[in-house]
């Protein structure tokens, strides 16, 4: 999972593009941090649905 920290940063850069644009150095940041955020949640998304168990009328596991 992303730190707390880093979400703060992902939010205060998009603040910052909005209103000032960004240096280069942010923009490489940002798309560093958005990549991580994207496959944090995938990852975890991966995880719930492996765990999903499907069972049909007679309660019979698939």
């Amino acid at each position: 999972m992303i730190s707390k920290e880093k979400i703060e940063r992902i939010n205060w850069l998009s603040r910052k593009k909005k209103s000032d644009g960004l240096t280069e150095e942010e923009l490489v940041e940002q798309k560093i941090l958005y990549r991580e955020y994207i496959d944090a949640i995938k990852g975890s998304l991966k995880i719930h649905l492996e765990s999903i168990e499907f069972v049909d009328e007679k309660n019979d596991l698939s």
